[in-house]
């Protein structure tokens, strides 16, 4: 099925545990993604044990499976020892393109970091870490994958009894930033110079060859983070928990725990149970990606300069350039998101005014962007979104004297607007919709449909109306939680 390879176990022998995965009593497949399953090279002809597989029963030819150990800042607050709980390893594919993932099983039992808890996933969080992965990398942007989803036919406590699942993962690898702070806070410096060369290597091969690879790195991961999260505000994506340990180094989204869309524009929007203080709101996540790196940063420093003063000033400019990285990627989408095909130097400003006429009109994000583009062929029901539209509109013929400037057609930016703006996100009421099925009657059938409309959110089709609109009043505030 699979010709296994296992760089990160073979380089890198103290970086994890050797385990195996807990047996369960009576796997079924729930889903299986075939379309990831070419894009891997899998070979999957005449095989009728998926389930066995994708469960852990049953360990595949080549895999060595491992619980990979990391640390992380919490909310803040620095765990010295985390790793994978729940998760192991079970090693590395490199598909047609010479493109290397992960493989990982979720849910597959205890291991020597599980810290008391039971290593295993409840349905629920499994079906929507598959629905959330696989809507964003239909929106295109960067983020692990699901393959596969299993149900144990076993019950897993949580606050109630629950039906347990395993979830498989695919990742360009599983390397956060808390993997590099786990070494650096024991000052085994050797191992951290182990990681970010071997980071380098699988992540960042063009800077084999350069003089300063280790500030380089800091740069190479800074940008791929930058554009990382102007791709989730562009969209009004709330990751919900961006510790240090859920931050790749890869540049792509990863533990689809209580993360959540916006549906009505609020930057102070949270969604997770347990984010008491709004410490990662939607407006704050460019702001702790900013933190998290500097976590980054502090890591590297005796391998950028010895002189340690020397070191942090060079890194401290690194991560100053990061709200302009940010800022770079997100006007960038902005633009697009708005037809525009050129620069203008008052082009930020015209998208905050944007913003800033939004909030507080309850208006839908999502469904904003896509009455815009009914606006440029002759529909102002835009308008109507508003409580109140005498800033809006204001705005509106600036960005009519904008577009007229640019070197767009109407039609050209009534295109690039439908290819920018999604038609469907994964609605937080219907991701509740389908798993509240699923869990409780074992009917999948909204979570394929849900699936199936978001797997080509671009593009409007009929019957499937009610996918676009927000939550109704009666859904009530929405709050998510972790499934740990």
């Amino acid at each position: 099925m699979f010709k296994f390879e296992n760089s990160y176990a073979q380089q890198l022998p103290e970086f994890y545990s050797a385990w195996k995965s807990a047996s369960v009593p009576n796997p079924k497949l729930i889903a299986f993604n075939h379309e990831l399953a070419d894009d891997l090279g899998m070979n999957i002809s005449g095989s009728e044990n998926l389930a066995e597989i994708f469960s852990g029963n049953q360990t595949l030819q080549g895999a060595k499976p491992i619980a990979q150990v990391y640390a992380g800042h919490q909310f803040g607050h620095f765990s010295p020892q985390l790793g994978d709980g729940r998760a192991l390893l079970l090693g590395e594919v490199v598909n047609s393109d010479g493109r290397r993932y992960d493989l990982q099983l979720k849910g597959s039992g205890r291991t020597p970091y599980s810290r008391g808890g039971d290593g295993k996933s409840a349905l629920g969080p499994v079906l929507r870490e598959y629905i959330m992965s696989e809507a964003m990398h239909k929106l295109g942007i960067p983020t692990t994958r699901a393959l596969a989803a299993v149900s144990t036919g076993e019950t897993v406590m949580r606050t109630e009894p629950l039906p347990g699942a395993v979830f498989t993962r695919i990742a360009a690898s599983h390397i956060r930033i808390g993997t590099f702070e786990f070494f650096a806070s024991q000052g085994q410096q050797d191992k951290v110079k182990q990681l970010a060369d071997y980071t380098i290597k699988r992540h960042y091969s063009s800077l084999c060859e350069s003089q300063t690879p280790y500030i380089d790195l800091l740069k190479a991961v800074s940008d791929a983070q930058a554009s990382l999260i102007a791709h989730w505000m562009l969209v009004g994506f709330i990751h919900g928990v961006m510790n240090t340990d859920n931050m790749t180094v890869s540049g792509e989204t990863i533990d689809y725990g209580p993360c959540a869309y916006m549906d009505i524009y609020s930057p102070q929007t949270v969604f997770s149970s347990i984010d008491k203080h709004g410490r990662y709101a939607y407006q704050n996540q460019p702001v702790i990606a900013q933190w998290n790196l500097a976590r980054l940063a502090e890591t590297l420093l005796p391998l950028i300069d010895a002189d340690n003063a020397a070191a942090v000033s060079i890194a401290t400019d690194v991560l100053n350039e990061f709200p302009n990285l940010y800022h770079r990627h997100w006007l960038a989408g902005m633009r697009s998101k708005l037809g525009l095909a050129s620069d203008d130097k008052d082009d930020m400003e015209l998208m905050n005014s944007l913003l800033a006429s939004l909030e507080g009109q309850q208006v839908d994000y999502t469904q904003f962007f896509r009455k815009l583009i009914h606006y440029l062929e002759g529909n102002e029901d835009v308008i109507k979104l508003f409580q109140d539209s005498s800033d809006f509109r204001q705005w509106l013929l600036r960005w009519r004297d904008r577009l007229n400037q640019d070197k767009f057609t109407s039609e050209q930016s009534v295109q690039l607007m439908k290819e920018t703006n999604p038609v469907y996100i994964a609605r937080n009421h219907k991701v509740e919709e389908a798993l509240e099925l699923a869990v409780n009657e074992q009917d999948f059938s909204l979570f394929e449909k849900l699936n199936s409309v978001l797997s080509d959110p671009y593009v409007e089709k009929e019957g499937l109306h009610e996918y676009r609109l927000p939550a109704p009043k009666e859904f009530g505030f929405y709050k998510t939680f972790c499934g740990t």
